[in-house]
Protein backbone atom coordinates (compact mmCIF):
# COMPACT_ATOMS: atom_id res chain seq x y z
CA UNK A 1 0.00 0.00 0.00
CA UNK A 2 1.31 3.45 -0.92
CA UNK A 3 2.18 5.79 1.91
CA UNK A 4 2.64 9.51 2.12
CA UNK A 5 6.04 10.90 1.21
CA UNK A 6 7.59 14.25 0.37
CA UNK A 7 10.77 16.02 -0.69
CA UNK A 8 11.72 19.05 1.39
CA UNK A 9 14.25 21.58 0.09
CA UNK A 10 16.27 23.82 2.39
CA UNK A 11 14.64 26.93 0.89
CA UNK A 12 11.27 25.81 2.28
CA UNK A 13 9.90 24.25 -0.92
CA UNK A 14 7.99 20.99 -0.53
CA UNK A 15 6.98 18.41 -3.13
CA UNK A 16 4.46 15.72 -2.14
CA UNK A 17 3.86 12.28 -3.49
CA UNK A 18 3.90 8.68 -2.32
CA UNK A 19 6.60 6.33 -1.11
CA UNK A 20 7.53 2.72 -1.71
CA UNK A 21 7.43 0.16 1.09
CA UNK A 22 10.66 1.23 2.78
CA UNK A 23 10.02 3.99 5.30
CA UNK A 24 12.74 6.38 6.30
CA UNK A 25 14.40 9.75 5.97
CA UNK A 26 17.18 10.61 3.49
CA UNK A 27 19.27 13.74 3.94
CA UNK A 28 21.60 15.05 1.26
CA UNK A 29 22.03 17.24 -1.80
CA UNK A 30 19.09 17.29 -4.21
CA UNK A 31 20.25 16.86 -7.82
CA UNK A 32 18.73 15.67 -11.09
CA UNK A 33 19.75 13.12 -13.74
CA UNK A 34 18.78 13.63 -17.38
CA UNK A 35 19.31 10.15 -18.81
CA UNK A 36 16.38 8.34 -20.39
CA UNK A 37 17.98 5.01 -19.46
CA UNK A 38 20.80 3.91 -17.19
CA UNK A 39 18.97 4.18 -13.87
CA UNK A 40 20.64 1.06 -12.45
CA UNK A 41 24.08 2.48 -13.19
CA UNK A 42 23.13 5.89 -11.78
CA UNK A 43 21.65 4.53 -8.55
CA UNK A 44 24.81 2.49 -7.94
CA UNK A 45 27.25 5.22 -9.01
CA UNK A 46 29.49 6.11 -6.03
CA UNK A 47 29.64 9.71 -7.26
CA UNK A 48 25.98 10.04 -6.20
CA UNK A 49 26.76 9.12 -2.59
CA UNK A 50 25.02 11.54 -0.25
CA UNK A 51 22.67 12.81 -2.95
CA UNK A 52 18.92 12.63 -3.51
CA UNK A 53 18.56 11.86 -7.19
CA UNK A 54 15.58 13.11 -9.22
CA UNK A 55 15.07 11.40 -12.58
CA UNK A 56 13.87 13.85 -15.23
CA UNK A 57 12.58 11.14 -17.57
CA UNK A 58 8.97 10.41 -16.54
CA UNK A 59 8.99 6.58 -16.61
CA UNK A 60 11.78 4.73 -14.82
CA UNK A 61 12.13 0.99 -14.31
CA UNK A 62 10.81 -0.44 -17.59
CA UNK A 63 13.62 -2.97 -17.95
CA UNK A 64 14.01 -3.76 -14.26
CA UNK A 65 17.27 -4.51 -12.45
CA UNK A 66 19.76 -6.95 -13.98
CA UNK A 67 22.64 -6.72 -11.51
CA UNK A 68 25.08 -6.91 -14.45
CA UNK A 69 25.43 -3.17 -15.01
CA UNK A 70 25.64 -2.11 -11.36
CA UNK A 71 28.64 0.13 -10.72
CA UNK A 72 28.97 -0.68 -6.99
CA UNK A 73 27.90 -3.62 -4.81
CA UNK A 74 25.04 -1.56 -3.38
CA UNK A 75 22.92 1.50 -4.07
CA UNK A 76 24.96 4.65 -3.39
CA UNK A 77 22.30 7.37 -3.60
CA UNK A 78 20.79 8.74 -0.39
CA UNK A 79 17.31 8.80 -1.93
CA UNK A 80 15.46 8.71 -5.26
CA UNK A 81 12.63 10.73 -6.81
CA UNK A 82 10.68 9.23 -9.74
CA UNK A 83 7.52 10.39 -11.54
CA UNK A 84 6.21 6.99 -12.65
CA UNK A 85 7.91 3.75 -11.62
CA UNK A 86 7.46 0.48 -13.54
CA UNK A 87 6.38 -2.27 -11.17
CA UNK A 88 6.39 -5.01 -13.84
CA UNK A 89 9.55 -4.82 -15.90
CA UNK A 90 9.80 -6.33 -19.35
CA UNK A 91 13.32 -7.45 -20.21
CA UNK A 92 14.99 -10.86 -20.42
CA UNK A 93 17.88 -9.72 -18.19
CA UNK A 94 15.67 -8.45 -15.37
CA UNK A 95 16.05 -10.33 -12.10
CA UNK A 96 14.07 -7.86 -9.97
CA UNK A 97 11.64 -4.99 -10.40
CA UNK A 98 13.04 -1.56 -9.58
CA UNK A 99 10.62 -0.88 -6.67
CA UNK A 100 11.52 -4.19 -4.99
CA UNK A 101 15.23 -3.48 -5.46
CA UNK A 102 14.98 0.04 -4.00
CA UNK A 103 13.12 -1.33 -0.98
CA UNK A 104 15.68 -4.11 -0.54
CA UNK A 105 18.47 -1.51 -0.74
CA UNK A 106 16.63 0.63 1.84
CA UNK A 107 16.60 3.68 -0.41
CA UNK A 108 13.83 6.14 0.56
CA UNK A 109 11.99 6.76 -2.70
CA UNK A 110 9.39 9.37 -3.65
CA UNK A 111 7.09 8.53 -6.57
CA UNK A 112 4.26 10.36 -8.32
CA UNK A 113 5.81 13.70 -7.43
CA UNK A 114 6.04 16.59 -9.90
CA UNK A 115 9.57 15.85 -11.11
CA UNK A 116 9.30 18.53 -13.80
CA UNK A 117 8.77 21.22 -11.14
CA UNK A 118 11.52 19.73 -8.97
CA UNK A 119 13.95 19.81 -11.91
CA UNK A 120 13.05 23.41 -12.80
CA UNK A 121 13.50 24.43 -9.16
CA UNK A 122 16.91 22.77 -8.96
CA UNK A 123 17.90 24.17 -12.33
CA UNK A 124 17.11 27.71 -11.16
CA UNK A 125 18.44 27.37 -7.62
CA UNK A 126 21.31 24.95 -8.17
CA UNK A 127 21.95 21.93 -5.97
CA UNK A 128 20.49 22.37 -2.50
CA UNK A 129 20.33 20.44 0.77
CA UNK A 130 17.17 18.39 1.01
CA UNK A 131 15.26 15.77 2.98
CA UNK A 132 13.23 12.95 1.47
CA UNK A 133 10.73 11.49 3.95
CA UNK A 134 8.67 8.33 3.47
CA UNK A 135 6.02 7.49 6.07
CA UNK A 136 4.27 9.57 8.71
CA UNK A 137 7.06 9.35 11.29
CA UNK A 138 9.71 10.52 8.83
CA UNK A 139 7.44 13.30 7.55
CA UNK A 140 6.84 14.61 11.07
CA UNK A 141 10.53 15.09 11.75
CA UNK A 142 11.81 15.96 8.26
CA UNK A 143 11.94 19.75 8.45
CA UNK A 144 13.69 19.84 11.82
CA UNK A 145 16.16 17.17 10.68
CA UNK A 146 16.86 19.08 7.46
CA UNK A 147 17.51 22.35 9.32
CA UNK A 148 19.98 20.63 11.65
CA UNK A 149 21.63 18.77 8.77
CA UNK A 150 22.02 21.89 6.62
CA UNK A 151 23.73 23.79 9.43
CA UNK A 152 26.59 21.33 9.70
CA UNK A 153 26.53 19.41 6.43
CA UNK A 154 29.84 18.51 4.78
CA UNK A 155 30.98 16.04 2.14
CA UNK A 156 33.99 14.75 4.10
CA UNK A 157 32.54 11.31 4.82
CA UNK A 158 31.38 10.55 1.27
CA UNK A 159 34.53 9.06 -0.29
CA UNK A 160 35.23 6.82 2.76
CA UNK A 161 31.61 5.60 2.57
CA UNK A 162 32.01 4.14 -0.94
CA UNK A 163 35.73 3.46 -1.42
CA UNK A 164 37.11 -0.03 -0.88
CA UNK A 165 39.38 -1.05 1.96
CA UNK A 166 42.66 -2.85 1.30
CA UNK A 167 43.52 -3.79 -2.30
CA UNK A 168 42.52 -6.25 -5.00
CA UNK A 169 43.74 -7.40 -8.39
CA UNK A 170 41.65 -7.31 -11.56
CA UNK A 171 42.26 -7.85 -15.24
CA UNK A 172 44.84 -9.74 -17.23
CA UNK A 173 48.12 -11.03 -15.88
CA UNK A 174 49.70 -11.11 -19.33
CA UNK A 175 51.85 -8.62 -21.20
CA UNK A 176 49.63 -5.55 -20.78
CA UNK A 177 50.59 -2.59 -18.61
CA UNK A 178 50.12 -2.83 -14.86
CA UNK A 179 47.85 0.00 -13.71
CA UNK A 180 47.23 0.97 -10.09
CA UNK A 181 43.75 2.45 -9.79
CA UNK A 182 43.24 4.74 -6.79
CA UNK A 183 39.68 4.15 -5.59
CA UNK A 184 37.89 7.32 -4.53
CA UNK A 185 34.57 5.71 -5.41
CA UNK A 186 35.42 3.83 -8.58
CA UNK A 187 32.77 2.58 -10.99
CA UNK A 188 33.08 -1.06 -12.02
CA UNK A 189 33.02 -0.10 -15.67
CA UNK A 190 36.35 1.70 -15.39
CA UNK A 191 37.93 -1.55 -14.20
CA UNK A 192 36.11 -3.49 -16.93
CA UNK A 193 37.28 -1.11 -19.66
CA UNK A 194 40.91 -1.08 -18.54
CA UNK A 195 40.90 -4.88 -18.21
CA UNK A 196 39.26 -5.35 -21.61
CA UNK A 197 42.06 -3.29 -23.12
CA UNK A 198 44.62 -5.72 -21.68
CA UNK A 199 45.70 -3.90 -18.51
CA UNK A 200 46.35 -5.66 -15.23
CA UNK A 201 44.59 -3.52 -12.64
CA UNK A 202 45.44 -3.26 -8.96
CA UNK A 203 42.86 -1.27 -7.00
CA UNK A 204 44.10 0.62 -3.93
CA UNK A 205 42.05 2.83 -1.57
CA UNK A 206 42.05 6.63 -1.75
CA UNK A 207 44.25 6.92 1.34
CA UNK A 208 47.07 4.77 -0.06
CA UNK A 209 50.44 6.49 0.23
CA UNK A 210 52.93 6.96 -2.59
CA UNK A 211 55.03 4.22 -0.97
CA UNK A 212 52.00 1.86 -0.96
CA UNK A 213 51.40 2.55 -4.64
CA UNK A 214 55.00 2.23 -5.79
CA UNK A 215 55.41 -1.04 -3.87
CA UNK A 216 53.09 -2.61 -6.47
CA UNK A 217 55.49 -1.53 -9.24
CA UNK A 218 52.81 -0.08 -11.54
CA UNK A 219 53.49 1.15 -15.06
CA UNK A 220 50.95 3.92 -14.49
CA UNK A 221 48.29 5.21 -12.09
CA UNK A 222 44.61 6.07 -12.67
CA UNK A 223 42.71 8.22 -10.15
CA UNK A 224 39.03 7.33 -10.09
CA UNK A 225 35.85 9.38 -9.93
CA UNK A 226 34.03 9.75 -6.63
CA UNK A 227 31.69 11.95 -4.63
CA UNK A 228 32.11 15.29 -2.92
CA UNK A 229 34.64 18.10 -2.75
CA UNK A 230 38.21 17.24 -3.87
CA UNK A 231 39.53 19.46 -1.06
CA UNK A 232 38.21 16.84 1.37
CA UNK A 233 41.12 14.57 0.35
CA UNK A 234 44.36 16.43 1.23
CA UNK A 235 46.22 13.17 1.78
CA UNK A 236 45.33 11.94 -1.71
CA UNK A 237 46.38 15.28 -3.20
CA UNK A 238 49.75 15.05 -1.45
CA UNK A 239 50.22 11.47 -2.63
CA UNK A 240 49.58 12.50 -6.23
CA UNK A 241 51.94 15.47 -5.88
CA UNK A 242 54.71 13.09 -4.87
CA UNK A 243 53.94 10.77 -7.83
CA UNK A 244 54.09 13.47 -10.52
CA UNK A 245 57.10 12.72 -12.70
CA UNK A 246 57.58 9.27 -11.18
CA UNK A 247 54.72 7.46 -12.94
CA UNK A 248 52.27 8.34 -15.74
CA UNK A 249 49.05 9.65 -14.16
CA UNK A 250 45.49 9.79 -15.54
CA UNK A 251 42.63 11.37 -13.55
CA UNK A 252 38.91 10.88 -14.19
CA UNK A 253 36.25 13.28 -12.83
CA UNK A 254 37.10 13.66 -9.11
CA UNK A 255 40.48 12.17 -10.04
CA UNK A 256 40.91 14.94 -12.62
CA UNK A 257 40.25 17.55 -9.92
CA UNK A 258 42.60 15.90 -7.42
CA UNK A 259 45.36 15.69 -10.00
CA UNK A 260 44.89 19.35 -10.95
CA UNK A 261 45.15 20.36 -7.29
CA UNK A 262 48.31 18.27 -6.93
CA UNK A 263 49.81 20.18 -9.86
CA UNK A 264 48.99 23.59 -8.38
CA UNK A 265 45.58 24.43 -9.88
CA UNK A 266 42.41 25.32 -7.95
CA UNK A 267 38.87 23.93 -7.93
CA UNK A 268 35.47 25.46 -7.23
CA UNK A 269 31.87 24.38 -6.64
CA UNK A 270 29.62 24.69 -9.67
CA UNK A 271 26.37 26.61 -9.29
CA UNK A 272 24.81 23.92 -11.48
CA UNK A 273 26.50 20.54 -11.38
CA UNK A 274 26.94 18.48 -14.54
CA UNK A 275 24.97 15.24 -14.41
CA UNK A 276 23.69 13.01 -17.19
CA UNK A 277 24.83 11.77 -20.57
CA UNK A 278 24.45 14.78 -22.85
CA UNK A 279 27.28 17.22 -22.09
CA UNK A 280 29.01 18.54 -25.25
CA UNK A 281 32.78 18.82 -24.86
CA UNK A 282 35.25 20.30 -27.34
CA UNK A 283 38.56 18.50 -27.74
CA UNK A 284 40.97 21.41 -28.15
CA UNK A 285 43.81 19.17 -29.31
CA UNK A 286 41.95 17.53 -32.21
CA UNK A 287 39.35 20.29 -32.83
CA UNK A 288 36.43 17.88 -32.47
CA UNK A 289 33.28 17.75 -30.32
CA UNK A 290 32.20 14.72 -28.30
CA UNK A 291 29.06 14.13 -26.25
CA UNK A 292 29.99 12.90 -22.78
CA UNK A 293 28.69 11.50 -19.50
CA UNK A 294 29.11 13.69 -16.42
CA UNK A 295 28.45 13.42 -12.71
CA UNK A 296 30.14 16.13 -10.65
CA UNK A 297 29.42 19.26 -8.63
CA UNK A 298 32.96 20.69 -8.63
CA UNK A 299 35.27 21.77 -11.43
CA UNK A 300 38.86 22.79 -12.12
CA UNK A 301 39.35 26.55 -12.42
CA UNK A 302 40.79 26.92 -15.92
CA UNK A 303 42.30 30.30 -15.04
CA UNK A 304 44.29 28.70 -12.22
CA UNK A 305 46.12 26.14 -14.36
CA UNK A 306 49.86 26.65 -13.80
CA UNK A 307 52.12 27.27 -16.83
CA UNK A 308 53.18 23.62 -17.06
CA UNK A 309 49.56 22.48 -17.56
CA UNK A 310 47.60 23.14 -20.74
CA UNK A 311 43.82 22.78 -21.20
CA UNK A 312 42.79 20.03 -23.60
CA UNK A 313 38.99 20.00 -23.27
CA UNK A 314 36.27 22.60 -22.62
CA UNK A 315 32.55 22.27 -21.87
CA UNK A 316 30.52 23.95 -24.62
CA UNK A 317 27.59 24.69 -22.31
CA UNK A 318 29.38 26.73 -19.65
CA UNK A 319 33.02 26.85 -20.85
CA UNK A 320 34.34 25.06 -17.76
CA UNK A 321 37.51 23.02 -17.99
CA UNK A 322 37.02 19.41 -19.08
CA UNK A 323 40.60 18.27 -19.40
CA UNK A 324 44.28 19.14 -19.11
CA UNK A 325 47.70 17.67 -19.69
CA UNK A 326 51.19 18.41 -18.48
CA UNK A 327 53.39 19.99 -21.13
CA UNK A 328 56.41 17.76 -20.49
CA UNK A 329 55.32 14.91 -18.18
CA UNK A 330 52.86 12.01 -18.77
CA UNK A 331 50.11 13.57 -16.61
CA UNK A 332 46.57 14.20 -17.82
CA UNK A 333 42.98 14.28 -16.67
CA UNK A 334 39.41 14.52 -17.99
CA UNK A 335 36.39 15.79 -16.11
CA UNK A 336 33.89 13.49 -17.82
CA UNK A 337 33.54 9.68 -17.80
CA UNK A 338 35.25 7.83 -20.68
CA UNK A 339 33.64 4.61 -19.40
CA UNK A 340 30.14 6.18 -19.58
CA UNK A 341 27.74 3.73 -17.85
CA UNK A 342 25.34 5.27 -18.41
CA UNK A 343 26.06 7.60 -21.26
CA UNK A 344 27.39 7.93 -24.81
CA UNK A 345 30.51 6.10 -26.01
CA UNK A 346 32.15 9.07 -27.76
CA UNK A 347 34.99 9.23 -25.21
CA UNK A 348 35.77 5.52 -24.78
CA UNK A 349 38.81 5.81 -27.03
CA UNK A 350 40.62 7.86 -24.38
CA UNK A 351 41.54 4.87 -22.22
CA UNK A 352 42.79 3.00 -25.29
CA UNK A 353 44.90 5.96 -26.44
CA UNK A 354 46.35 6.42 -22.97
CA UNK A 355 47.24 2.74 -22.59
CA UNK A 356 48.79 2.75 -26.05
CA UNK A 357 50.97 5.69 -25.05
CA UNK A 358 52.18 3.64 -22.07
CA UNK A 359 53.05 0.77 -24.42
CA UNK A 360 55.03 3.12 -26.66
CA UNK A 361 56.94 4.58 -23.73
CA UNK A 362 57.75 1.28 -22.01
Amino acid sequence: MSQRAALFLADGTRFDGFGLEHRGLALGEAVFFTGMTGYEEALTDPSYAGQILTFTYPMIGNYGISGRVAQHPRACVAGAVIKHIARRPSHHDAILALPAWLDAQRVPTLIEADTRSITITLREHGTIWAALAVGDEALAGAEVALAEFARGATTKALVPSVAMKGFREDGHAGGGPHVVLIDCGVKKNIIRDLSALGARVTVLPYDATAHDILEHRPDAVVISPGPGDPMDLPQTIETLRSLVGRRPLFGVCLGHQLLALACGAKTFKLAYGHRGGNQPVKDLVHDTVIVTAHNHGYAVDAHSLPPDLEPTMVNLNDETNEGFRHRTLPVEGVQFHPEASPGPFDARHLFAQWLESLHVSR
